[in-house]
């Protein structure tokens, strides 16, 4: 970030008006292609550039239509967020109303489901869209608090003319998005909006820690439930002979026999009762069990999962809050939600056939090749559920396995969450300054 840029956002918290007044100058130069006295954040900057190739108008909002109430309450019921509420409610509201900001909780979709806040403020919200049911994503309203966040997969402060349309410059936002621990999924992002005068430098903080803490409940739900399978699946393992494990709906252990534990085993989306193959264990009968859980018995010490020779590879980083690998052979199908840094790994292994080593991997995700345990870990990790498909001494896709990646259509769209520096590097854009 320059020096610039930083004196421009204390700038706001003590002018905003003048600040404000910069900064349409800045996004003014840029959308003419001229240089900007300011350079804008480069989280910014990325914003726009996708904003100008996916044909978002500049000057006049694009609303799509809200969702029915009905529509909502459903979304609310099947999403965690749900869970979350009272701490962020306890966390944010207050603070929201005097601070003349509102509270927004938003889904997966960049759809708005819950709003609370300064009443004055609402009623301001509802001139600009952002309503309940709202579609808040950056490809339909452009640069903003919800949508950017859920983009790049960390917490985004939008001040005035930094959004994209003109009409929103009068907003300060501020989101951080939420991540269910269980799974690891982004389930949603939360933002602090308000007047472009009530603009603070440390609200982005504030809810970014509050984000934290509801995380923190749905991890220390988890734990809860899974205790509660345990107290079941003790019992029932003992009279299971042979190698056994009970899991819960997303692969976390509840309880092992015969067999050293592991805290996760990763699931298809679909496994069934019955015989199957799951890529970390090999075959298994699964069996499920009341509550949600799956018994899982594997067969002999000496079956392991299938080698990697003969199956298709599919690295699918098309997707801007989504990647995947797909592993499809003999066995059947299988396909594994990345984390970010997972996705980072796997792109980097794809473009080097011949290997990496860990220092080299560590300076290709954090620039620092001094952090190749930290890159260890995280391909210990990636090898437990990937099929044999990773050898090491060096890292790489092991021989034998077909191979595809599937990018999106515009290069400077790779991973829009990543600031590794071969993911950069790759989507053709400087390194220089970075978030």
């Amino acid at each position: 970030m320059t020096n610039s840029t930083i004196d421009l956002l204390r700038l706001a918290a003590t002018d905003s008006v003048r600040a404000a007044r910069l900064l349409k100058g800045v996004r003014d130069a840029a959308l003419a292609g001229q240089a900007p006295p300011v350079g804008p954040r480069p989280v910014i900057e990325a914003s726009w550039d996708r904003m100008l190739r996916g044909g978002v108008d500049p000057d006049h909002d694009y609303r799509a239509g809200l969702l029915a109430l009905e529509d909502i309450e459903a979304r609310r019921r099947a999403s965690p967020l749900h869970e979350i509420m009272p701490v962020l409610r306890d966390g944010l509201v207050s603070i929201a109303d005097a601070a003349q900001h509102i509270m927004v909780v938003a889904d997966a979709d960049g759809r708005v489901l819950w709003r609370e806040g300064h009443a004055s403020v609402l009623r301001k919200a509802d001139g600009h869209g952002f309503e309940l049911g709202a579609d808040w994503r950056e490809s339909t309203v452009g640069t903003n608090g919800v949508g950017t966040p859920l983009v790049v997969r960390r917490p985004v402060q939008v001040f005035s003319a930094e959004h994209f349309v003109r009409t929103h410059h009068s907003w300060t936002c501020a989101g951080s998005p939420v991540t269910d621990p269980r799974d690891g999924r982004l389930i949603g992002v939360v933002d602090l909006s308000g007047p472009v005068d009530t603009m603070h430098p440390a609200t982005l903080a504030l809810v970014h820690s509050v984000t934290r803490l509801a995380e923190a409940e749905l991890r220390n739900r988890h734990l809860q439930s899974l205790d509660r399978l345990r107290s079941a699946a003790v019992p029932l393992l003992s009279r299971v002979p042979g190698r056994a494990l009970v899991v819960d709906e997303n692969g976390w252990t509840a309880a092992v026999t015969g067999m050293p534990h592991v805290d996760r085993v990763p699931l298809p989306r679909s496994v069934t009762a019955g015989r199957s193959w799951l890529a970390a264990l090999g075959e298994c009968e699964v069996e499920q069990l009341p509550g949600g859980g799956r018994l899982l018995r594997l067969g002999s010490a000496s079956d392991a999962p299938h080698p990697a020779e003969g199956l298709t590879v599919v690295l699918d980083l098309s997707g801007a809050r989504r990647s995947t690998l797909t592993v499809a052979g003999g066995a059947g199908t299988w396909t594994h939600d990345l984390s970010p840094r997972h996705a980072e790994l796997l792109y980097v292994l794809a473009a080097h056939p011949s290997g990496r080593t860990a220092a080299e991997l560590a300076a290709d995700l954090f620039g620092d090749p001094d952090r190749a345990v930290t890159v260890r870990a995280e391909l210990s990790r990636v090898r437990r559920y990937s099929a044999g498909l990773i050898e090491h001494r060096p890292y790489r896709f092991r021989d034998g396995a077909h191979l595809r990646v599937l990018l999106p259509d515009a290069p400077s769209d790779l991973l829009p969450h990543s600031l590794a520096p071969a993911v950069v590097r790759a989507r053709g854009i400087p390194l220089g300054d970075r978030p």
